[in-house]
Formats: structure tokens, C-alpha cells, sequence
């Protein structure tokens, strides 16, 4: 399996569920940090793109995957939006 080159791929960055409990951010470098709601960090791991489907690898070896329709990301039974830069924000 082919991996995508992630620096400028259109999958990078934050996605959340709608109702910001789980936020899951896609670094440009392989890697994700998912957050679920106080708890920061709560899973990490690498990523790899193939077309619109995702695998994921966690740290402790834990496998899941998902798939990007119409700009939504369906993972393990849940729903994430992407997470867009409000006006005014920092990055």
C-alpha cells in the first residue's frame, strides 16, 4: 500500500464530532492525536491514506480504519466533520 504524501494532502488537520466531544487531528507528518473531551491525547498513533480511505495504527498496536465521504470522516462508528480556521484564529 501506497502512502499518500501527507505535507499538502486535503485530509490534514482537525475533525470533530458534531458535538465536539472527539476531536481527531490528522498531523501532517503520519501521525493523529485524538482528543475525547477533557481527556487530551487520549489516543495517538500513524495514519496512512489511500484514496479516501484511512488506516489508522495506534501506539499500543490497537488497528481501526474509516473512510472520507462528501468531506465527512466515517470512523469506527462515528461521524467527524472537518474542523474549519475561524477568521481571527491562530494555527
Amino acid at each position: 500500500m501506497k502512502k499518500e504524501n501527507m505535507n499538502s494532502h486535503p485530509y490534514v488537520g482537525m475533525w470533530v464530532t458534531a458535538d465536539g466531544f472527539i476531536r481527531h487531528e490528522l498531523l501532517p507528518n503520519g501521525r493523529y492525536d485524538e482528543a475525547r473531551g477533557n481527556r487530551k491525547s487520549a489516543y495517538q498513533g500513524g495514519y496512512t491514506v489511500t484514496g479516501n480511505h484511512i488506516d489508522y495504527i495506534d501506539d499500543t498496536g490497537f488497528t481501526a480504519d474509516g473512510d472520507f465521504i462528501n468531506g465527512v470522516l466515517y470512523h469506527a462508528g462515528m461521524v467527524l466533520y472537518r474542523e474549519e480556521l475561524k477568521e481571527g484564529s491562530q494555527e
